[in-house]
């Protein structure tokens, strides 16, 4: 039986294997939607939303302005999409931040850092070498952060 479920298991295509492990359910997520929805219409608009307009539209664009229904930010959030803090599922490399050409704009930069468990991001401003700067909470202490062009957050 062993050998058989692991037959099966090697047989199923990478993207069904590759779910993370964590995520949200149905009721969580529909307790985040209805929490942001402050109109009530089952779209959230940018200024609803921006936090997870911000996470879709990382690298690319994948949901346009206005658009978020129920449906699909449900869909996202059921596979984990907008996990945040610990649960993320890209630990922060050694060494980071790194200096390089980010492409974060202001508003996910700031997402980014709330992402990574921070709270009351202020002062965000991007520094000569590409890296993200700011004061942000964490629990009870006030810290300097960094947001490199890879997307890790450390504080420093």
């Amino acid at each position: 039986m062993r050998k058989l479920l692991y037959a099966f298991a090697l047989s199923l295509p990478v993207t069904a294997m590759s779910i993370p492990a964590i995520a949200a359910t149905q009721e969580e997520c529909d307790a985040k939607f209805t929490a942001a929805d402050a109109n009530g219409d089952d779209v959230l608009s940018v200024e609803e939303g921006s936090t997870y307009y911000d996470v879709l539209n990382t690298p690319n664009p994948s949901v346009q302005p206005n658009q978020l229904t129920r449906a699909v930010f449900n869909q996202h959030c059921t596979a984990g999409v907008f996990l945040t803090g610990a649960n993320r599922a890209a630990p922060t490399e050694a060494g980071a931040p790194f200096e390089g050409a980010n492409s974060f704009t202001e508003g996910q930069a700031k997402s980014r850092i709330e992402e990574a468990g921070y709270s009351n991001v202020s002062n965000l401003k991007k520094d000569d070498k590409g890296i993200w700067r700011a004061t942000a909470t964490h629990g009870d202490a006030q810290k300097n952060v960094a947001l490199d062009y890879k997307g890790n957050v450390v504080a420093d």
